[in-house]
């Protein structure tokens, strides 16, 4: 066993950055929806979950649970193939899309070898290209979905969702364009790396400043390109019942649930390191949990 971890470092380290970013993203995935329930009971004078744990935070635990169990009935004359498939692929290229994201610059020695553990699982010198591609496959699970389930509605819902998400994607990737000529790579890692050519200007050296215009187009087309209020048109529940994933529940449902936080996730990460300095924090302890995770947490609900 000892031969074969010595030997192949970088595969273990790499799974072990897979399970751990893993772990990550279901745990933020579950508290982001427990913070939102919070907040929107706050706002409308409501206590929101409170029932299980302190201050309800193990209700994202109680859900899971929940989903897990749940009864998972498959309507009569779906495409059986399909319907199960959408879910499936709507979640993992949620999840890859995320294994794209570097989340910190130091490298630590192991075994002999320099290891960026902040470095995403998978760090490509076309980096935002593939990210780009991966989040533009998603369309399919949703349209699958709406497709595969039989339902008037969830059609309706899955062509309104796909035509939204296709349309703001050439929003979002051409906001992106003044920030590649600036830094001059397609890496994140690089991008990150450009905004720190002047630390005497401190948060001012981001991109957001000479690129302000790029970054309210971003923030736009991302909030509908995952489906947020304003642009939450394909799950109107007074037209549509549910939208495309009308006809799915327990753990089916979960999974379009997981991918769509998991999303939110991702442009919040995107938006971070394209305009503002991703891991460069303004503060003294610069790195990952003094600037990139709150600002991760908070532009999902701007």
């Amino acid at each position: 066993m000892s031969a074969f971890l010595s030997s192949n470092v970088e595969l273990v380290i790499t799974v072990v950055k897979i399970a751990v970013l893993l772990f990550i993203v279901l745990t933020v995935n579950a508290y982001l929806t427990w913070f939102e329930r919070k907040v929107v009971a706050h706002i409308q004078s409501r206590w929101g979950p409170h029932r299980v744990g302190p201050h309800g935070l193990l209700q994202p635990l109680a859900d899971g649970l929940k989903f897990l169990f749940k009864e998972d009935p498959t309507p009569a004359g779906v495409d059986k193939f399909v319907y199960y498939l959408a879910p499936l692929l709507a979640l993992a290229l949620a999840l890859t899309s995320i294994a794209i994201i570097p989340f910190g610059p130091e490298p630590i020695r192991l075994f002999g070898h320099d290891i960026y553990l902040g470095i995403a699982p998978l760090d490509l010198n076309i980096g935002i290209l593939a990210l780009f591609a991966i989040t533009a496959l998603g369309v399919y699970g949703v349209a699958l979905a709406g497709w595969s389930s039989n339902n008037k509605y969830s059609l309706f819902g899955g062509l309104r969702s796909s035509a939204q998400m296709i349309s703001y994607e050439l929003a979002l990737t051409m906001s992106v364009v003044g920030v590649l000529l600036m830094a001059g790579s397609f890496n994140l890692r690089d991008i990150i790396n450009a905004q720190a050519h002047h630390p005497e200007r401190g948060i001012f050296g981001w991109n957001v400043w000479p690129q302000i215009l790029g970054f309210f187009c971003f923030f736009v087309a991302a909030v509908a390109e995952t489906n947020r209020a304003p642009f939450d048109l394909p799950e109107a529940e007074q037209e549509l019942v549910g939208g495309f994933h009308t006809e799915y529940a327990s753990f089916k449902f979960a999974m379009f649930f997981i991918a769509e936080y998991t999303s939110m996730i991702t442009v919040s990460c995107l938006c971070s390191i394209m305009f503002f300095g991703g891991w460069l924090s303004p503060f003294p302890v610069s790195w990952t949990f003094t600037h990139y995770l709150p600002s991760v947490i908070l532009i999902p609900f701007g």
